[in-house]
C-alpha cells in the first residue's frame, strides 16, 4: 500500500532502474494540459504489475487527462510517462499497440460494419508489408469474441446492438490486439446497472485471469471500491492518494475529495469500503 501527496513523491531512478520492482506503466512528475490549459502539474503515478486500477475524482479533475498521456495520446508538457522502463515517446506506434490497448470515451464505428469486421480492426498492430491476415488473426479475433461473450453477435451489425452489447464488442477489438496492459477511459459510462455491472464483471474476469493489468476512469465510487484492487484518487489536477482500496478509502478522504459528507461502512457483500452520503451535512444545504 502507498499513500503519497504528488509533490512529496520520491521519483524513481530511470538512468538505472530496477526492472523486478518497477511497475510496467508510470508517470514521472507529468504535467499535461491543453494549448495554454494546464490540467495537472508534477504528477506521479504507478499502475502496478497485474492490478486493476481504478482513477477516481470529480469532473474535470483530470482523470481522462491522466488515461490520455498513460495511452500515448497526449503528449506531457513535462515529464515521462514511462513503459516497462523506457520513454513511450520512444517506442513505434506499432509497438506501443501491442503491448498497449486503449478504450476511449466515446467510439464510433463505421455504419453498417459487422461485429466480427469491427474486433478484426484490433489486429492492425500485427500486421505488416510481409505479414498479412492469417489463421493466428482468426484465431486472435474468435478468442476476444468469446471472451466477453459475444461470438453469437458476430454477424449482427454494431448500430444494431444495445449500449452493453456495444461496449462488451468494443472491448473485444481492445483485446483482439492481445496486448496485456488494458486502459479503459469511463467503460460504464450510459450504461444501465444491468449493463454497468455486466462490464465491470468481465474486467474482473480479465484480472482474474492473470493475463491482464487493467486502468479504468470510473466515477461510480462503490463500484470502483467493489471490482478495483487499486485506486488513483483525483482532486483538481493532482493526485491525492492511491492504494488498496481498503487502507485508503475514509469517510474523510472522499470528504476531502468530493466536499460531502458520508459515512464509510464495509460493503455488506465484498467487505470493500461503501460510502453513503450524508447529504443533510453537506456545506449549504438545510437538513430535512
Amino acid at each position: 500500500m502507498s499513500i503519497f501527496h504528488s509533490d512529496g513523491a520520491t521519483r524513481p531512478d530511470l538512468e538505472s532502474p530496477d526492472m523486478a520492482t518497477l511497475p510496467p506503466l508510470q508517470g514521472t512528475d507529468l504535467t499535461l494540459g491543453y494549448g495554454a490549459t494546464t490540467v495537472s502539474e508534477h504528477l506521479d503515478v504507478g499502475i502496478p504489475d497485474g492490478s486493476f486500477t481504478a482513477i477516481i475524482g470529480p469532473n474535470a479533475c483530470g482523470k481522462s487527462t491522466l488515461l490520455r498521456a498513460l495511452s500515448r495520446l497526449l503528449d506531457p508538457e513535462g515529464g515521462q510517462v514511462i513503459l516497462d522502463g523506457r520513454d513511450i515517446r520512444r517506442y513505434p506506434s506499432k509497438v506501443v499497440a501491442r503491448r498497449l490497448g486503449l478504450l476511449p470515451q466515446s467510439s464510433t464505428s463505421p455504419e453498417g460494419i459487422s461485429v466480427r469486421d469491427l474486433v478484426a480492426r484490433g489486429r492492425f498492430p500485427h500486421q505488416a508489408l510481409l505479414r498479412q491476415w492469417s489463421i493466428a488473426d482468426d484465431e486472435a479475433v474468435a478468442r476476444a469474441l468469446a471472451s466477453t461473450g459475444v461470438t453469437d453477435l458476430a454477424d449482427r451489425r454494431v448500430d444494431e446492438l444495445s449500449g452493453g452489447q456495444k461496449q462488451r464488442v468494443w472491448l473485444s477489438l481492445v483485446l483482439a490486439q492481445e496486448t496485456s496492459l488494458l486502459l479503459l477511459d469511463e467503460p460504464t459510462t450510459f450504461l444501465d446497472i444491468t449493463h454497468q455491472l455486466e462490464v465491470l464483471d468481465l474486467c474482473r474476469d480479465l484480472h482474474d485471469s492473470g493475463r491482464y493489468t487493467l486502468v479504468a476512469v470510473l466515477h461510480d465510487l462503490n463500484l470502483a471500491f467493489r471490482y478495483a484492487s487499486h485506486l488513483i484518487v483525483m482532486k483538481e489536477g493532482r493526485v491525492v492518494a492511491q492504494g488498496i482500496p481498503e487502507d485508503i478509502v475514509t469517510a474523510d478522504l472522499i470528504s476531502e475529495v468530493y466536499d460531502i459528507a458520508c459515512l464509510c461502512l464495509p460493503d455488506p457483500v465484498t467487505g470493500r469500503p461503501w460510502i453513503i452520503p450524508t447529504e443533510s451535512d453537506r456545506p449549504g444545504r438545510t437538513p430535512t
